[in-house]
């Protein structure tokens, strides 16, 4: 399992829970969880034992103050959620809960309400069709530890479950840092269509579609990666919502000591986000019930792209981002140095697309003597 940090039991209980989706791989999961196929059948049978030891779905010898009681146990487990969330997790329990305006009223009554669950932002809705459509990936933040130090959170979230994939403490935003969660998370996930991010670094170059070392890794995979518009938080809302869920959920409490203690906080919230904790967006499921991994498995070695036999190929040095091509050097950016390149005939005489694989890159145009990006 990529996180090492996270214990047996919190991996035992995802595993099941991706295993229990209808039509799910589970001789694949067992693969990408590194156990067994015996282990992760006894898994199954293990929790479907546990599963019929459930408290009854109706308590009618329950008085108001216990249920009461039962709401504000709820609440002081996770005070950032509201009537609503609380409402289905006494349902997902056997309890038959009052209306969620009543669980409210019993929130305000008891001075659990603050001035913030009164005044939620708003934010821009879309949503992808299906898992793994769309992954948007973000650092949080970051935040400075009880031993003075800082944390840089990643964080990687599918579009359509809103499915935390990867929740990661950095000590930095560096690019190898970002590949090396990345390829764990695909290990154990899959990949996606395509990434949505910001323009800032690593995945980005301060404006939109710049290409940098980390989109052209993702582009041997087969992921696109595609930039928000500058000046546009709300098309990143649905991940601007869920930095406020991390925030408002685990760091207002206390913040951590430092990056192994503050991981280990990581891993037991991105358990309930996924599994317990009810979202509005999805009918008051929690994330699990709407995500399936992706059928493309990470490869074991990085793929090379293909060109045609009719291509022009050119290797573009590692000490300079230019190409040769009629007689002169023509610039790409600097992530392609290193890489092969092809060059191909467009439609108009003496104009050239510089290709990375099927994504043209630049242009070459003849009849002005210079290189377009």
């Amino acid at each position: 399992m990529p996180w090492k940090q996270v214990s047996i039991m919190e991996q035992r209980h995802e595993f099941v829970a991706l295993a229990r989706i209808e039509g799910a791989n589970v001789s694949e999961l067992c693969r990408r969880y590194g156990i067994s196929r015996d282990t992760g059948y006894r898994w199954l049978r293990r929790e479907d034992y546990a599963d019929r030891a459930r408290r009854p779905h109706t308590s009618p010898s329950r008085t108001a103050p216990e249920m009461e009681a039962a709401v504000l146990a709820v609440r002081d487990d996770h005070p950032a959620w509201g009537a609503r969330k609380i409402h289905r997790i006494l349902l997902n329990r056997g309890w038959v809960p009052p209306a969620a305006s009543t669980i409210h009223a019993i929130l305000e009554r008891h001075g659990r309400i603050v001035d913030a669950d009164r005044h939620p932002q708003a934010y821009e809705r879309f949503e992808k069709a299906a898992p793994n459509l769309l992954w948007q990936m973000d650092f949080k933040g970051q935040f400075q530890m009880a031993n003075g130090q800082w944390c840089w959170p990643l964080t990687i979230v599918d579009d359509h479950s809103r499915y935390a994939l990867c929740i990661q403490a950095c000590s930095q935003q560096k690019t190898q840092t970002v590949r090396s969660w990345l390829e764990q998370t695909f290990r154990t996930y899959g990949l996606p269509a395509a990434f949505y991010v910001d323009n800032g670094p690593p995945w980005g170059g301060g404006e939109p579609g710049q290409y940098t070392p980390l989109r052209v890794w993702l582009m041997k995979l087969g992921v696109e990666v595609i930039h928000a518009k500058p000046y546009h938080p709300q098309g990143r809302g649905k991940n601007e919502r869920f930095h406020r869920t991390l925030k408002r959920e685990v760091l207002a409490a206390r913040l951590p000591i430092d990056i192994q203690r503050a991981q280990t906080e990581f891993d037991k919230w991105r358990h309930v986000y996924n599994h317990l904790r009810p979202h509005q967006s999805l009918d008051m499921q929690a994330p699990v019930a709407r995500y399936r991994p992706s059928n493309r498995a990470m490869p074991d070695k990085l793929p090379e792209m293909t060109y045609n036999t009719t291509d022009i190929l050119r290797r573009v040095p590692k000490g300079l981002p230019k190409i040769a091509f009629k007689g002169k050097l023509w610039r790409v950016p600097k992530a392609f140095m290193g890489e092969t390149l092809a060059i191909r005939p467009s439609v108009k005489d003496g104009i050239y697309a510089v290709c990375f694989g099927a994504k043209q890159i630049i242009s070459i145009d003849l009849t002005k003597g210079q290189g377009a990006l």
